[in-house]
C-alpha cells in the first residue's frame, strides 16, 4: 500500500467518527500533511474521538511532529477532566520540549488539580535547564497554592523578585491568590498593597483570600470600596466570592444588593449564585427566601443541595432536611460527606436518634468516608439525649482514634447533664489533644463552681494563667453608613473612643434619672393607692 492510499484509509477511518459534521459528508478530503491532522483535532469534541485520532496520528507517523503533538497535547488537556495520563504520554515521547510545551503540561496539571504532578514536572523542567517565563510562574504558583506548599511558593516568590517579574500584573495576582490559599492572608494583603497596577482579578483574589480564611469583615470593606469606585466593573467572580462573607457576617444590605444586581443584570441564577444566596438568606433567618432560590436554580449540583439541607438543619427543621435528602437521592446525585455532616447535626439537635444512626450507617452504601466530624456528630446525638454510657461505648468501638471533636462533644454533654466524674475523665484527654483551647478548661471550671468545688475551680484558673492560654475576646459590631465598627471587650483602640465613652456616660446618667423617677412614682402610687403605668 503506497503512502497516498494509506492516508486515504486513515482519513476514512477517522471520518467515520465525525458523522455529526455535515461538511464532511460531501467533501473529498485527503490527508496530505500535518495541517489535515490539525483540522481533525480542532473538530474533535470528545475524549473517545480524540483517542481515535491519536491512533491515526501514530499510524501516520506524525506523533513526533512538534506542530501536531502540541495540538494533540492541548486537546488532551482541554478534554481530559479526570486524567492527565494521556497528555503526559504525548509529552514524554516528544524528542524536543520547549518552554511552550512545558507550560502546557504545567497548565494541564494545575487546571485539573494534579498539583503534586505539576510541582514535580517543574522540578524536571529546571533540571532540563529550561528558561522560566511568567506563564510558568503562574501555573506553578497555582499548584503551590493548591498543594499548600508554602515553602516552595516562597522560593518561587524569591525567584520572581530576582528575575524582575514582580511588576507583572498576572504574576502579582497569582501571588495574592497563592498566599490566600496557604492561609497567609496578611502576606496576601501585603502583596496586594505592593502592586502598583491592579485589575478586577486582583480585587477578587484579595476578597477570596479574606473570605476563605475567615476574615469576612475585611473582605466586605474591600467590596464596599469597589462599589464606590465607578471605574471598577464587578463580575461574576466578585459576587460569588463575597456572598459567603455576606452570609457569615451577616451583611444584609450587601447580600440583598447582590441579589438585586443579579436580577437586574439578567445574570443566570446558576449553582454558584444559588448556593451563596441560599446560605445568605438562611443565615439572616429568611428560610422561605432560601427555599425560593433553591427552587429557581435549574442546574442543582451537590453544593446547592447541601446549602439547602444545611439551612433546614440550622433552623431546626430536621424532618424537612431528611425529605430533601430523599429528593437528592432520587435525582441520581450521590451525597458527599458534607451533606451527611449537616444531616447528622440536624438529627442531633432534633433528638432524632434512630434517624441519625440510620444515616450514619448509610454512608458506607454511598461510599462516603467517615471522618472524625461524623463520629463527633454521633457522640453529640447520644449525649444530647442523655445517653452518655452509649456514647462512651461508641467511642470504644470506633475504627479511628477519638480526637478533640469527639471528646469535645462529650464534654459539652457532661456539662448539660451535670456528670462531673465523666467530665473530669474527658477533660484530661482534651487537655492533651487540644491544650490551647481555653473553652475546655472553662467548662470544667464552671462545673466545679456549680458543685461548690471552688478550690478545684481556682486550680484550673491558675493553670490557664500559668500556661498563658488566652480566652477568645468577644466583640460587638455595628454598621453605620456602610462602615462596620467593631468593639472588643475592654478595647479602647477605636479612634472615637472618647466620644463613645462620653456618650455612654451620659446615657448612664439618663438611665439613673429615669430609674429614680420610676421608683419615686411607684412609692407615690403606694402611698396614694393609685395605679400608675409609668411606661404608658
Amino acid at each position: 500500500m503506497n503512502g497516498s492510499l494509506r492516508k486515504l484509509v486513515i482519513l476514512c477511518s477517522v471520518r467515520s467518527n465525525f458523522r455529526s459534521y455535515s461538511n464532511w459528508r460531501n467533501c473529498n478530503v485527503h490527508i496530505r500533511d500535518s495541517h489535515d491532522y490539525i483540522h481533525l483535532l480542532k473538530m474533535c469534541s470528545s475524549e473517545k474521538n480524540l483517542k481515535q485520532i491519536h491512533a491515526q496520528i501514530i499510524v501516520g507517523d506524525y506523533e513526533q511532529n512538534p506542530f501536531v503533538a502540541s495540538k494533540l497535547l492541548g486537546k488532551y488537556i482541554a478534554l481530559a477532566a479526570s486524567s492527565m495520563e494521556d497528555a503526559r504520554k504525548v509529552f514524554v515521547k516528544l524528542p524536543e520540549r520547549d518552554i511552550f510545551l512545558w507550560n502546557m503540561l504545567l497548565q494541564g496539571y494545575s487546571k485539573h488539580g494534579h498539583f503534586e504532578d505539576a510541582l514535580s514536572s517543574f522540578v524536571l523542567m529546571r533540571v532540563a535547564s529550561i528558561t522560566v517565563d511568567q506563564y510558568t510562574l503562574l501555573f506553578v504558583l497555582k499548584a503551590c497554592g493548591g498543594a499548600k506548599e508554602i515553602k516552595m511558593g516562597q522560593v518561587i516568590h524569591g525567584y520572581i523578585v530576582k528575575s524582575g517579574f514582580a511588576s507583572d500584573l498576572f504574576v502579582g495576582n497569582a501571588l495574592v491568590a497563592f498566599y490566600g490559599k496557604c492561609q497567609e492572608v496578611s502576606l496576601s494583603r501585603e502583596m496586594f498593597d505592593e502592586m502598583q497596577q491592579k485589575d478586577i482579578v486582583t480585587l477578587n483574589s484579595m476578597i477570596s483570600a479574606y473570605v476563605v480564611n475567615g476574615v469576612p469583615i475585611e473582605g466586605l470593606e474591600l467590596f464596599r470600596i469597589m462599589l464606590n469606585d465607578e471605574t471598577i466593573s464587578l463580575d461574576k467572580a466578585t459576587l460569588v466570592g463575597i456572598l459567603p462573607a455576606c452570609a457569615q457576617q451577616p451583611a444584609i444590605k450587601e447580600g440583598l444588593w447582590i441579589h438585586s444586581y443579579i436580577v437586574k443584570s439578567c445574570m443566570e441564577l446558576d449553582a454558584a449564585f444559588g448556593s451563596g444566596l441560599i446560605s445568605f438568606y438562611a443565615n439572616i433567618g429568611r428560610l422561605d427566601s432560601a427555599k425560593l432560590i433553591f427552587d429557581q436554580v435549574s442546574d442543582k449540583n451537590i453544593v446547592v443541595w447541601n446549602a439547602m439541607i444545611r439551612a433546614y438543619g440550622t433552623h431546626g427543621h430536621a424532618e424537612e432536611a431528611l425529605k430533601l435528602f430523599s429528593q437528592l437521592v432520587d435525582t441520581g446525585l450521590w451525597p458527599d460527606g458534607l451533606v451527611f455532616l449537616c444531616l447528622l447535626s440536624a438529627c442531633s439537635h432534633a433528638g432524632m436518634i434512630s434517624e441519625g444512626l440510620e444515616l450514619f450507617n448509610k454512608m458506607e452504601h454511598y461510599e462516603v468516608e467517615k471522618i472524625p466530624e461524623h463520629y463527633a456528630c454521633i457522640i453529640d446525638l447520644y449525649s444530647r439525649a442523655g445517653l452518655l454510657d452509649e456514647a462512651m461505648k461508641f467511642i470504644k468501638t470506633m475504627p479511628i482514634e477519638a480526637g478533640k471533636d469527639v471528646y469535645g462533644a462529650l464534654l459539652g454533654a457532661c456539662r448539660i447533664h451535670n456528670n462531673i466524674e465523666l467530665a473530669e475523665e474527658v477533660a484530661e484527654k482534651l487537655f492533651d489533644l487540644d491544650p490551647e483551647n481555653s473553652g475546655r478548661y472553662l467548662i470544667l471550671v464552671k462545673m466545679y463552681e456549680d458543685a461548690g468545688r471552688h478550690q478545684d475551680a481556682a486550680r484550673l484558673r491558675t493553670t490557664l494563667r500559668d500556661k498563658k492560654i488566652q480566652r477568645p475576646v468577644g466583640y460587638s459590631a455595628i454598621e453605620i453608613d456602610y462602615n462596620l465598627h467593631t468593639f472588643g471587650a475592654e478595647d479602647e483602640s477605636h479612634p472615637f473612643r472618647e466620644q463613645i465613652f462620653d456618650t455612654l456616660h451620659k446615657l448612664e446618667l439618663v438611665l439613673i434619672d429615669e430609674t429614680t423617677v420610676a421608683d419615686q412614682m411607684v412609692v407615690n402610687s403606694q402611698v396614694t393607692g393609685m395605679e400608675v403605668d409609668y411606661w404608658q
